[in-house]
């Protein structure tokens, strides 16, 4: 099993006929206008097959990955293969950073903000937001530039884009001044004091993520992150609504053997704090699945509530839960469209029968709670209802049909999700 026919969890084989890694965009073009089926790979750490194509797939890790920064407008556009891993270090000498990031950062910008991708923190957007424009490569090969300024709502539709629309090979992103962050880990936050406190837990950092397996009627874990003044270590409290001030050592007790933990109680750069992990390796195959629901922030504590109370069904299948807040946006495919939402992620140990005999029951409960599922992991919920959860899908559908007429980057999983919720 390689990184290259199967997807990082190695639950999804791809069935491409044809694989491709160009260096230029010139070549990019080249290889869609020639193709009939088209799909996109980046990191793939997608766990449905979203990004699968029975004709060429496409890996943009070679393309060319210079940074252009431009300073009067705090921008910088940069080659869609490229990773937050390769970026945040450029960005960060040059004196800029981006507002957020996601948990892990070898994945790629282009797939990361296609599918929505997200950190955690109150008022920050998912890594969409940042984007201002995008060169896609369309069906026929041409090159179309998309901005933030220029296409307005279309801009909106075209940025959480599923692969459906074209080839995104470069994008601008909005930029602010590089910061310096610290971050501390506590250990044993119960959950009905969470309940009660839910706001102050989330706004007790610039980003706060919290893990639980649900079985002990506590968080395991908040990992609180804070950005700093003038660069400056802050005195770490010993206690966070009642849960103590824990090593690194002691994080949700087993850390990956193929991950090492970002320091903690130690000022860093944004780019190494906001992250919780890095990889060891280069990315192969997980021992995995993942599944993650957004509900809108006032239905945030019910929802968590009625997950705890299936907590006997949870055991034997789930690893953890990560808890996070996203800030709405107006994007139409994203979780957070028109508002506050929080994320409820699931990894699962690797049971993909078990899994997927479980999701019909987790999504029906979850369902009162109007719960909008990740584009790019698992789950089951039937087109008719996304049709309800994502009110812009019409107009997708439309878009992708006015880029893509003939459906050339269209695949099995978009047919079956995006296109039969007619």
């Amino acid at each position: 099993m390689t990184s290259l026919h199967y997807n990082w969890a190695g639950n999804i084989p791809f069935s491409a006929a044809r694989y491709h890694s160009p260096s230029t965009i010139a070549q990019l073009q080249e290889i869609v206008h020639h193709a009939d089926k088209v799909g996109i790979a980046g990191a793939r750490h997608s766990f449905p097959p979203i990004a699968d194509t029975t004709g060429d797939l496409l890996s943009l890790e070679k393309l060319e990955d210079a940074v252009s920064i431009d300073p009067t407008h705090s921008k910088a556009t940069v080659s869609a293969g490229m990773t937050y891993e390769t970026l945040g270090p450029l960005l960060h000498e040059a004196g800029y950073a981006l507002p957020n990031l996601a948990s892990l950062p070898h994945i790629t910008i282009a797939g990361a903000c296609a599918t929505a991708t997200h950190g955690s923190g109150e008022g920050l957007g998912n890594l969409a937001t940042h984007i201002s424009g995008l060169e896609l490569v369309t069906a026929g090969g041409e090159l179309v530039t998309l901005t933030r300024e220029k296409d307005g709502d279309t801009f909106n539709g075209a940025v959480v884009g599923l692969g459906g629309l074209g080839v995104v090979a470069r994008m601008t992103l909005d930029l602010i001044p590089t910061f310096m962050m610290q971050q501390e880990i506590y250990r044993g936050l119960p959950l009905p004091t969470l309940y009660d406190n839910f706001d102050a837990v989330m706004a007790s950092g610039y980003s706060v993520c919290l893990f639980t397996d649900w079985q002990k009627g506590v968080i395991d874990s908040a990992w609180v992150k804070h950005k700093l003044v003038d660069d400056a270590p802050i005195p770490a409290s010993e206690e966070l609504f009642g849960a103590r001030l824990g090593s690194p050592e002691h994080v949700l007790d087993r850390p990956g053997s193929d991950r090492i933990l970002t320091p903690m109680s130690i000022p860093g750069p944004w780019y190494e704090r906001l992250i919780h992990m890095t990889l060891k390796h280069p990315p192969g195959p997980g021992d995995e699945l993942q599944t993650e629901y957004f509900v809108p922030r006032h239905n945030a504590v019910a929802a968590m509530r009625k997950v705890e109370s299936l907590r006997t069904y949870l055991k034997p299948i789930l690893d953890l839960t990560e808890l996070r807040t996203i800030a709405e946006d107006a994007l139409w495919l994203s979780p957070a469209y028109r508002q506050d939402i929080v994320a409820i992620q699931f990894n699962w140990h690797n049971d993909g029968p078990g899994v997927s005999q479980f999701l019909p029951m987790l999504e029906e409960e979850l369902a009162p709670f109007e719960a909008r599922p990740h584009w790019g992991k698992l789950f089951s919920t039937p087109p008719v209802r996304l049709k309800t959860l994502y009110p812009r899908l019409p107009d997708f559908q439309a878009l992708a049909r006015t880029y893509d007429p003939q459906g050339k980057f269209r695949n099995a999983f978009l047919d079956e999700t995006i296109f039969e919720a007619q």
